[in-house]
């Protein structure tokens, strides 16, 4: 078993329902998903950054990422609805909590000048989402073998119904917010 859900099961759990007094077991916020995105713009003109990308989130999450498409056409943007313009990977269970483990423990502390994550980027119901700025903050991924830097975002979706008490299981699980 990770690391990360024994850390949640033994110390999160019991903090969490002594501080906002939770009577049902049912009632604690638990991590539900983590999901991975990486938004391809160029990918209009350059088919095989695509490649590039999926291969790249492969490597990173551990498990193959779906294709996401143009929901609409922009003229201005060159671009048609239905075609590829991003990646993404949602993780659930023991995937999850390697990568949540390995995201707060190797590659956040690789970001330069890192202060913490932003406290404020809660949507309301106790999910949090992040940006990173370069795929190359994670291990697995080779500096000679990437074409290009890429960013991309995670989403931490959370049984949580506020804010408070998404921040108070993300801290406890380790995440760095800045103060």
């Amino acid at each position: 078993m990770a690391r990360l859900k024994e850390k949640y099961l033994n110390d999160v759990v019991p903090a969490l329902q002594q501080k906002f007094n939770f009577k049902n077991v049912m009632e604690i916020p638990k991590l539900e998903k983590v999901i991975i995105n990486i938004g391809l713009g160029e990918a209009v003109q350059n088919p095989k950054a695509l490649d590039a990308a999926l291969i790249d989130l492969t490597t990173i999450s551990g498990q193959k990422p779906v294709v996401t498409k143009a929901k609409k056409s922009i003229a201005a943007f060159k671009l048609r609805a239905g075609m590829p313009i991003g990646v993404k990977v949602t993780l659930r269970g023991e995937r999850m909590y390697e990568f949540v483990d390995k995201l707060i423990n190797v590659a956040l502390p690789r970001v330069r000048d890192f202060r913490g994550v932003s406290p404020k980027s809660f949507d309301g119901r106790g999910n949090y989402s992040m940006g990173l700025k370069e795929q190359l903050l994670f291990p697995e991924i080779e500096y000679d073998k990437i074409d290009k830097i890429r960013g991309m975002e995670v989403v931490f979706t959370t049984t949580a119904k506020t804010d408070e008490e998404g921040r108070e299981l993300l801290k406890l699980l380790g995440m760095p917010f800045a103060s």
